[in-house]
C-alpha cells in the first residue's frame, strides 16, 4: 500500500455473537462515567486550563468579535506546546505549567514537539539538531515535570513522517531530505522516541502517548509496526487525529483496530501485520469478504448501509483472529477541529488540495473530556490549539495567497482570526458565547497600581496575576490570594461605580481572563 503524504497530497467464518461483542466494545456513547483516576492517570482526571495560554495571549492584541472569540476558546483546556529551547529552558517552561496545574490539582496536557527534522522541514520545520541534543532536551522536559501529574503528547507526526522510511510493503516514503543520512534516519528516529518514552515513562505520575497518525493516513498494520518500534508497550498508549479533522467515530474505530492489531501481532501471531484489517479494504467474515476502501467523508459504524462507511467486515476480522485475546492499548483523540469532519475539497481545482492545511468551514468538535464512556479511549483532547494556523497554505500554487480562502494565511502557530470565527460558528456540538463581562481599569500608583473592577453581575471573581503581583487591600468587597490566583467579591454597585477596588503591589498588568461565579468572561 502506498500511503498519501499528509504534507503534500493530504495527506474465515466467525460466529455472529463475536461480531456483535466486538461492535459493542467499540460503541461510542458521548457521556458516561469513567473510573476514578489513579494518581497520574489521564482518564478520569480534571484537565488544567492555563490562564497564560497562547490563545489568551493572542486575545490581548485583538478587539471586538475577534477578542471575544479568542477569550471563548481560551476558556476551554487546550494542550501546551513545547517546541524549542535548551534543556534548561524547556525544563523551566514545563515546570511553570506543571507547577501551576499541580497547585490546582489539575492535569496539564503537554506536547513535546522537537524531534530532529520534524515535519520533514515543511510548515512546522525545526527541532533539535541531532539525537544527542534531542535526548538532552527530553531529559530537561522530564526534569520539568518531576513527580507531579502530567500527560505528554509525544511528537505529533513523529511516527507518521520519518525521513527515508520504507514501509512494510517495501515502499520508500516521500520524505527524503538530503541533509539526513538515509541509512540511519529511521533507526535514529526510533532511538529518539524510545529514549523519550523511557525518560518520561520513568516519572511517577506522567502519562505518555505516541503518534498513531489518523484514520485517513497510515493503514492499521503499518502504524502498529511503527508504534511497537517506537515503544508503545512501555507508554500509556497513542494519540490520533492531532491537528486534523477526522470524525471522532472514525478515529474510535481506527484506534480500536490499532489496539486490536497490537494485541494480535504481539500475543497471537507475532509479526503478522498483514492479517490486521484496515480502513483501506473493509472486507471480512461479516461481509462475505466483500469490501473496498472506506470513505473519510462520513461517520463509520457497524452495519452502515453505505458500504464505504461500514465497519462490520473489519470488526469481524479482528473478532476472528483475536479469539479470547482482548485489546488493551489505550488512546486519545484530538477533537479540537473535527466537529464537521474533513473538508471534501473540490476535485481538479488545485494542483495540491492540502486538505489538512487550514481547510475552510470546519467546526470545533467534542469539548475536552477524560470521561469518554469508551474503555479504550482515555480522553478527548484539544491537542491542536483551535484558532492557530496550520501554515501558509498555497495548495500547489505559487502563493502568497491561499487560493481557497482568497487571503494569505498566517504562519504556522500564529492566530488565525477568520478560522477561529469559523470554528466557533460551525461547532458541533454548538458552543455558546461567553455571557459575562469584566472591565479592568488600572492606574500606576507608587510601587504598584490601583485597579477598578466592573463586572456584569455581582459575585465571586477569580483571575491570575502573571508577574508576582500582590493585592494589599480591597476597599470594596473582600479578597483572597493564593499564589498567583486572586479571588475578589464583586458587590453590586449603583450606576457605573466599580464593583471592587484593589490596591496592588507590582507591575501594572491586566489578567488575561476572568471567571465570574465560575464562568469565563470577556474583558
Amino acid at each position: 500500500m502506498t500511503y498519501p503524504s499528509p504534507r503534500s497530497s493530504r495527506r474465515r467464518v466467525v460466529a455472529l455473537g463475536a461480531v456483535a461483542a466486538l461492535a459493542a466494545a467499540i460503541a461510542i456513547p458521548l457521556s458516561a462515567s469513567a473510573a476514578t483516576a489513579e494518581e497520574g492517570d489521564l482518564a478520569g482526571s480534571d484537565l488544567y486550563l492555563n490562564p497564560w495560554s497562547t490563545t489568551l495571549e493572542a486575545a490581548q492584541s485583538l478587539t471586538g468579535q475577534a477578542r471575544a472569540d479568542a477569550q471563548l476558546l481560551g476558556s476551554i483546556p487546550s494542550a501546551d506546546w513545547f517546541t524549542s529551547g535548551t534543556p534548561a529552558e524547556v525544563e523551566a517552561a514545563v515546570d511553570a505549567v506543571v507547577d501551576a496545574a499541580d497547585a490546582k490539582g489539575k492535569m496539564p496536557v503537554l506536547v513535546a514537539y522537537n524531534l530532529p527534522f520534524r515535519d520533514c522541514a515543511q510548515y512546522s520545520a525545526g527541532g533539535a539538531l541531532g539525537t544527542a541534543e534531542y535526548k538532552a532536551w527530553i531529559d530537561g522536559f522530564a526534569a520539568g515535570i518531576g513527580d507531579r501529574a502530567a500527560t505528554v503528547i509525544l511528537e505529533p507526526d513523529g511516527l507518521g513522517i520519518i525521513p527515508h522510511y520504507t514501509t512494510l510493503d517495501g515502499n520508500l516514503e516521500w520524505c527524503q531530505p538530503a541533509e539526513v543520512p538515509a541509512a540511519t534516519a529511521a533507526s535514529d528516529r526510533y532511538t529518539q522516541l524510545n529514549h523519550a518514552v523511557d525518560a518520561l515513562g520513568a516519572l511517577a505520575s506522567t502519562s505518555v502517548y505516541l503518534d498513531g497518525t489518523g484514520a485517513s493516513w497510515l493503514n492499521v498494520g503499518e502504524i502498529t509496526d511503527r508504534l511497537l518500534k517506537g515503544g508503545v508497550q512501555r507508554a500509556d498508549g497513542f494519540f490520533l487525529n492531532a491537528s486534523n479533522y477526522q470524525f471522532t467515530a472514525n478515529s474510535t474505530y481506527f484506534g480500536t483496530w490499532i489496539s486490536s492489531c497490537i494485541a494480535y501481532v504481539t500475543e497471537v501471531n507475532p509479526g503478522d501485520y498483514g492479517s490486521c484489517g484496515n480502513q483501506y479494504w473493509n472486507g471480512g467474515p461479516a461481509t462475505d469478504w466483500q469490501g473496498g476502501a472506506m470513505s473519510q467523508y462520513g461517520e463509520w459504524s457497524s452495519g452502515n448501509a453505505d458500504p464505504t462507511l461500514n465497519t462490520a467486515g473489519v470488526d469481524s476480522r479482528y473478532a476472528s483472529i483475536l479469539g479470547g485475546v482482548e485489546p488493551t492499548t489505550k488512546f486519545v483523540i484530538d477533537t479540537s477541529r473535527n466537529g464537521l469532519g474533513p473538508w471534501q475539497y473540490p476535485a481538479g481545482v488545485y494542483p495540491a488540495h492540502e486538505d489538512w492545511c487550514n481547510p475552510p468551514d470546519r467546526g470545533l468538535g467534542l469539548r475536552p473530556s477524560t470521561e469518554t464512556g469508551t474503555p479504550l479511549v482515555d480522553a478527548y483532547l484539544w491537542i491542536k490549539v483551535p484558532g492557530e494556523s496550520d501554515g501558509k497554505c498555497f495548495r500547489g500554487t505559487e502563493g502568497p495567497l491561499d487560493p481557497e480562502r482568497g487571503m494569505e494565511d498566517p504562519a504556522a502557530g500564529q492566530w488565525f482570526v477568520e478560522q477561529a470565527r469559523e470554528l466557533i460558528a460551525l461547532a458541533n456540538p454548538p458552543i455558546a458565547a461567553l455571557d459575562c463581562h469584566v472591565e479592568w481599569d488600572a492606574d500606576a500608583s507608587g510601587d504598584g497600581f490601583a485597579a477598578k473592577i466592573r463586572t456584569s453581575a455581582p459575585g465571586s471573581l477569580e483571575f491570575a496575576f502573571p508577574d508576582g503581583q500582590v493585592v494589599r487591600k480591597a476597599t470594596r468587597g473582600t479578597f483572597a490570594q493564593d499564589g498567583a490566583t486572586v479571588t475578589v467579591t464583586a458587590n453590586a454597585r449603583p450606576g457605573n461605580a466599580p464593583n471592587a477596588l484593589l490596591q496592588v503591589t507590582g507591575a501594572v498588568t491586566e489578567p488575561w481572563q476572568f471567571h465570574l461565579n465560575g464562568k469565563a468572561c470577556t474583558s
